[in-house]
Protein backbone atom coordinates (compact mmCIF):
# COMPACT_ATOMS: atom_id res chain seq x y z
CA UNK A 1 0.00 0.00 0.00
CA UNK A 2 1.48 3.12 -1.31
CA UNK A 3 0.59 6.86 -0.70
CA UNK A 4 2.54 9.33 -2.30
CA UNK A 5 5.10 7.20 -3.53
CA UNK A 6 5.75 5.91 0.09
CA UNK A 7 5.04 2.65 1.06
CA UNK A 8 2.82 2.61 4.18
CA UNK A 9 2.56 0.54 7.27
CA UNK A 10 0.11 -0.07 9.96
CA UNK A 11 0.95 0.02 13.71
CA UNK A 12 -1.21 -2.66 14.80
CA UNK A 13 -0.44 -0.88 18.56
CA UNK A 14 -2.70 1.78 17.11
CA UNK A 15 -4.87 0.57 14.40
CA UNK A 16 -7.34 -2.48 14.32
CA UNK A 17 -7.69 -1.98 18.27
CA UNK A 18 -11.64 -3.29 17.19
CA UNK A 19 -9.40 -7.03 17.60
CA UNK A 20 -7.49 -8.62 20.24
CA UNK A 21 -3.80 -7.91 19.39
CA UNK A 22 -3.02 -10.92 17.90
CA UNK A 23 -5.78 -10.72 15.42
CA UNK A 24 -4.31 -7.48 14.06
CA UNK A 25 -1.86 -8.17 11.89
CA UNK A 26 -3.91 -10.78 9.54
CA UNK A 27 -6.37 -8.31 9.71
CA UNK A 28 -3.79 -5.47 8.63
CA UNK A 29 -2.64 -7.91 5.62
CA UNK A 30 -6.28 -7.73 4.44
CA UNK A 31 -6.53 -4.36 4.17
CA UNK A 32 -3.55 -4.00 2.01
CA UNK A 33 -0.38 -3.33 4.44
CA UNK A 34 2.56 -5.34 3.76
CA UNK A 35 4.68 -3.97 6.37
CA UNK A 36 3.67 -3.75 10.14
CA UNK A 37 4.91 -2.69 13.18
CA UNK A 38 4.44 -2.29 16.92
CA UNK A 39 4.61 -0.76 20.22
CA UNK A 40 6.64 -3.76 22.80
CA UNK A 41 4.17 -6.17 22.58
CA UNK A 42 4.94 -7.77 26.41
CA UNK A 43 4.27 -6.31 29.65
CA UNK A 44 8.07 -7.36 30.53
CA UNK A 45 11.41 -6.75 29.06
CA UNK A 46 12.48 -9.90 28.69
CA UNK A 47 9.44 -12.58 27.64
CA UNK A 48 9.30 -16.50 28.12
CA UNK A 49 10.34 -18.07 24.52
CA UNK A 50 7.04 -19.59 24.20
CA UNK A 51 6.04 -16.16 24.59
CA UNK A 52 8.54 -14.68 21.76
CA UNK A 53 7.65 -17.66 19.50
CA UNK A 54 3.96 -16.94 19.72
CA UNK A 55 4.76 -13.14 18.99
CA UNK A 56 7.15 -14.14 15.15
CA UNK A 57 4.41 -17.24 14.51
CA UNK A 58 1.39 -14.19 14.60
CA UNK A 59 3.98 -12.35 12.25
CA UNK A 60 4.63 -14.89 9.95
CA UNK A 61 1.41 -16.16 9.57
CA UNK A 62 0.03 -13.13 8.97
CA UNK A 63 2.05 -12.63 5.70
CA UNK A 64 3.75 -9.37 6.54
CA UNK A 65 6.72 -7.99 7.02
CA UNK A 66 8.07 -6.31 10.57
CA UNK A 67 9.08 -3.02 9.71
CA UNK A 68 10.04 -1.64 13.08
CA UNK A 69 9.19 -2.52 16.86
CA UNK A 70 9.57 -0.20 20.28
CA UNK A 71 12.02 -1.51 22.75
CA UNK A 72 10.53 -2.21 25.96
CA UNK A 73 9.73 1.70 27.26
CA UNK A 74 8.53 0.50 30.80
CA UNK A 75 4.79 0.85 31.88
CA UNK A 76 3.35 2.53 29.14
CA UNK A 77 -0.27 2.50 29.89
CA UNK A 78 0.49 3.47 33.70
CA UNK A 79 2.06 6.60 31.90
CA UNK A 80 6.18 5.36 32.01
CA UNK A 81 7.89 6.68 28.40
CA UNK A 82 11.04 4.56 28.36
CA UNK A 83 13.82 3.64 30.94
CA UNK A 84 16.89 4.22 28.54
CA UNK A 85 17.90 7.45 31.04
CA UNK A 86 16.69 5.66 34.56
CA UNK A 87 20.05 4.30 35.95
CA UNK A 88 18.08 2.05 38.44
CA UNK A 89 16.30 0.36 34.39
CA UNK A 90 19.58 -0.25 33.07
CA UNK A 91 19.32 -4.52 33.72
CA UNK A 92 15.88 -4.27 32.22
CA UNK A 93 17.16 -3.16 29.31
CA UNK A 94 19.85 -4.86 29.00
CA UNK A 95 17.68 -8.17 28.77
CA UNK A 96 15.67 -6.37 26.77
CA UNK A 97 17.73 -5.61 24.49
CA UNK A 98 19.47 -9.50 24.10
CA UNK A 99 15.22 -10.36 23.11
CA UNK A 100 15.10 -7.39 20.58
CA UNK A 101 17.78 -8.90 18.40
CA UNK A 102 16.50 -12.26 18.92
CA UNK A 103 13.32 -10.95 17.42
CA UNK A 104 15.09 -9.42 14.41
CA UNK A 105 17.34 -11.96 13.59
CA UNK A 106 14.18 -14.22 12.88
CA UNK A 107 11.90 -11.02 11.60
CA UNK A 108 14.70 -9.06 9.50
CA UNK A 109 13.27 -6.29 11.41
CA UNK A 110 15.83 -3.56 11.51
CA UNK A 111 14.36 -0.08 12.88
CA UNK A 112 13.93 -0.12 16.65
CA UNK A 113 12.48 2.50 18.70
CA UNK A 114 14.14 3.82 22.38
CA UNK A 115 11.88 6.13 24.42
CA UNK A 116 14.64 8.29 25.94
CA UNK A 117 12.66 8.10 29.48
CA UNK A 118 11.36 11.07 31.36
CA UNK A 119 13.02 13.12 34.08
CA UNK A 120 13.40 12.27 37.51
CA UNK A 121 14.35 14.20 40.31
CA UNK A 122 16.08 11.44 41.87
CA UNK A 123 19.09 11.88 39.65
CA UNK A 124 20.34 14.99 37.56
CA UNK A 125 19.69 15.99 33.85
CA UNK A 126 22.89 15.46 33.41
CA UNK A 127 23.52 11.96 35.24
CA UNK A 128 20.28 11.24 32.93
CA UNK A 129 21.58 11.99 29.72
CA UNK A 130 24.20 9.76 30.21
CA UNK A 131 22.98 7.09 31.47
CA UNK A 132 20.32 7.55 28.09
CA UNK A 133 23.22 7.77 25.76
CA UNK A 134 25.46 5.06 27.46
CA UNK A 135 22.06 2.99 27.00
CA UNK A 136 21.44 4.31 22.86
CA UNK A 137 25.09 3.27 22.22
CA UNK A 138 24.71 0.22 23.78
CA UNK A 139 21.45 -0.56 22.12
CA UNK A 140 22.62 0.40 18.92
CA UNK A 141 25.78 -1.95 19.21
CA UNK A 142 23.96 -5.13 19.42
CA UNK A 143 21.49 -4.19 16.53
CA UNK A 144 24.06 -3.22 14.52
CA UNK A 145 24.34 -7.39 14.09
CA UNK A 146 21.43 -7.49 12.06
CA UNK A 147 21.79 -4.40 10.33
CA UNK A 148 19.64 -2.49 12.35
CA UNK A 149 19.17 1.35 14.03
CA UNK A 150 18.03 2.86 16.89
CA UNK A 151 15.46 5.47 16.54
CA UNK A 152 15.26 8.18 18.77
CA UNK A 153 11.64 9.89 19.48
CA UNK A 154 10.67 13.53 20.55
CA UNK A 155 7.26 13.04 22.17
CA UNK A 156 3.86 15.99 22.49
CA UNK A 157 4.49 18.24 25.58
CA UNK A 158 2.19 17.94 28.11
CA UNK A 159 0.95 14.48 27.42
CA UNK A 160 4.08 12.46 28.13
CA UNK A 161 4.93 13.42 31.81
CA UNK A 162 8.60 14.58 31.86
CA UNK A 163 9.64 13.96 28.61
CA UNK A 164 12.70 16.08 27.35
CA UNK A 165 13.10 15.28 23.62
CA UNK A 166 10.07 17.69 22.35
CA UNK A 167 11.84 18.96 19.30
CA UNK A 168 14.09 17.47 15.95
CA UNK A 169 16.74 19.57 17.52
CA UNK A 170 16.63 18.04 20.98
CA UNK A 171 17.41 14.46 19.10
CA UNK A 172 19.59 16.31 16.43
CA UNK A 173 21.83 17.69 19.62
CA UNK A 174 22.33 13.76 20.95
CA UNK A 175 23.33 12.78 17.67
CA UNK A 176 25.84 15.59 16.92
CA UNK A 177 27.22 15.76 20.74
CA UNK A 178 27.61 12.51 22.86
CA UNK A 179 26.50 10.22 19.84
CA UNK A 180 28.27 11.60 17.09
CA UNK A 181 30.51 8.71 16.26
CA UNK A 182 27.40 6.05 16.18
CA UNK A 183 26.02 5.58 13.17
CA UNK A 184 23.10 4.07 13.20
CA UNK A 185 21.02 6.25 15.48
CA UNK A 186 18.88 8.19 13.88
CA UNK A 187 15.65 10.86 14.33
CA UNK A 188 12.29 9.11 14.02
CA UNK A 189 10.14 12.24 12.73
CA UNK A 190 6.56 11.65 13.88
CA UNK A 191 4.05 14.16 12.52
CA UNK A 192 1.63 14.35 15.33
CA UNK A 193 4.84 14.81 18.49
CA UNK A 194 6.65 17.39 16.38
CA UNK A 195 3.44 19.41 14.87
CA UNK A 196 1.57 19.40 18.17
CA UNK A 197 5.19 20.94 19.29
CA UNK A 198 5.14 23.42 16.97
CA UNK A 199 8.05 22.32 14.90
CA UNK A 200 7.69 23.48 11.25
CA UNK A 201 7.25 19.86 9.53
CA UNK A 202 8.00 20.94 6.12
CA UNK A 203 11.25 23.15 6.71
CA UNK A 204 12.49 19.96 9.13
CA UNK A 205 11.88 17.38 6.56
CA UNK A 206 13.52 18.96 3.86
CA UNK A 207 17.02 19.59 6.13
CA UNK A 208 17.04 16.52 8.83
CA UNK A 209 18.17 13.20 8.26
CA UNK A 210 15.16 10.67 9.27
CA UNK A 211 15.15 7.01 9.43
CA UNK A 212 11.65 6.22 10.04
CA UNK A 213 8.58 8.61 9.81
CA UNK A 214 5.27 8.04 11.46
CA UNK A 215 1.73 9.39 10.56
CA UNK A 216 -0.95 11.23 12.44
CA UNK A 217 -2.57 14.32 12.66
CA UNK A 218 -2.76 17.17 15.40
CA UNK A 219 -4.81 17.77 17.25
CA UNK A 220 -5.89 14.44 18.17
CA UNK A 221 -3.71 12.35 16.79
CA UNK A 222 -6.35 10.77 14.25
CA UNK A 223 -5.99 10.09 10.99
CA UNK A 224 -4.48 12.41 8.23
CA UNK A 225 -7.40 14.74 7.28
CA UNK A 226 -8.80 14.83 10.90
CA UNK A 227 -6.53 17.62 12.30
CA UNK A 228 -4.13 20.84 10.66
CA UNK A 229 -1.07 19.25 10.24
CA UNK A 230 0.55 19.76 6.32
CA UNK A 231 0.32 15.72 6.20
CA UNK A 232 0.87 15.95 1.95
CA UNK A 233 3.37 18.62 1.56
CA UNK A 234 5.32 16.80 4.28
CA UNK A 235 5.80 13.64 2.87
CA UNK A 236 6.53 15.40 -0.33
CA UNK A 237 9.15 17.12 1.25
CA UNK A 238 10.64 14.17 2.87
CA UNK A 239 10.39 12.74 -0.53
CA UNK A 240 11.75 15.64 -2.20
CA UNK A 241 14.82 15.06 0.78
CA UNK A 242 15.72 11.85 -0.26
CA UNK A 243 13.65 9.54 2.44
CA UNK A 244 12.98 6.12 0.81
CA UNK A 245 11.80 4.62 3.88
CA UNK A 246 8.34 3.75 5.29
CA UNK A 247 5.79 6.23 6.33
CA UNK A 248 4.19 4.19 9.31
CA UNK A 249 0.07 4.84 10.23
CA UNK A 250 0.63 5.58 13.99
CA UNK A 251 -2.29 7.48 14.54
CA UNK A 252 -6.01 6.74 16.67
CA UNK A 253 -8.57 6.15 14.33
CA UNK A 254 -11.83 8.74 14.20
CA UNK A 255 -14.16 5.81 13.61
CA UNK A 256 -13.55 2.12 12.97
CA UNK A 257 -9.87 1.44 11.27
CA UNK A 258 -11.49 0.39 8.14
CA UNK A 259 -13.04 3.23 7.38
CA UNK A 260 -10.15 5.39 8.69
CA UNK A 261 -8.11 4.27 6.17
CA UNK A 262 -10.47 6.51 3.43
CA UNK A 263 -7.50 9.41 3.64
CA UNK A 264 -5.01 6.67 1.58
CA UNK A 265 -7.52 6.68 -1.63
Amino acid sequence: MKYRGHELSANVSMLFTELPYPERFAAAARAGFRVVESWWPFAVPDPSPAEVDDFVRTVSAAGVSLGALNFYGGDIPAGERGVASHPDRQEQLTANVRVMVGIAERTGCQLFNLLYGQLDDRWSPEEQEKTATAAIRSAASAVAAVGGTVLIEPLTKGLNGRYPLLTADDVLRLLSGPLRDVDNVSLLFDTFHLGSNGVDLLATASKVPVAHVQLADSPGRGEPGSGALPIDPTLDALKGAGYQGVAACEYKPTTDTLDSLGWIS
